[in-house]
């Protein structure tokens, strides 16, 4: 069964927000342990920083691959070309978010649901989830 996960690196937040992407970058990828992925991540130094942690996970029974995430999430996000950042290393699977769209999607869940309260606050645990949902669709 495949699992697909949502990281983070600080480290990598800091960076973007230095140089104009933004600050809300997020690696998506797909592995049978999520756990093991980021410790790899972090062994091999992907894009050049050391401090990944797992945001959120998710186990799914489709057959999708890392490659068919990406895909599937480019549709509905913006993810950060590996070829015109070099510190990225051609690494796929580094999205750039808009805390905006996260908030607008969950209001507009909420509201079809019915739910009188639809504020929310947007934290990387509700961003990895909307981007691991996007990833399955």
């Amino acid at each position: 069964m495949a699992v697909v996960y949502v990281a983070r690196s600080l480290a990598l937040q800091k960076w973007g927000a230095e140089v104009g992407v933004t600050k809300h970058l997020f690696k998506i990828g797909v592995a049978d342990s999520a756990e093991a992925a980021v410790k790899a991540l972090n062994e091999r130094g992907c894009a050049g920083v050391t401090d990944w942690k797992l945001v959120v996970k998710e186990a799914t029974d489709l057959d999708i691959d890392e490659n068919g995430a990406i895909e599937r999430l480019a549709a509905r996000e913006k993810m950060v070309d590996p070829n015109l950042y070099p510190r990225l290393k051609g690494e796929r699977g580094v999205v750039k978010v808009k805390p905006a769209n996260v908030e607008n999607h969950l209001m507009v869940k909420k509201a079809l649901l019915g739910e009188e309260d639809i504020a929310i606050k947007v934290t990387p645990a509700v961003i990895g989830t909307y981007l691991i949902a996007n990833a399955l669709r």
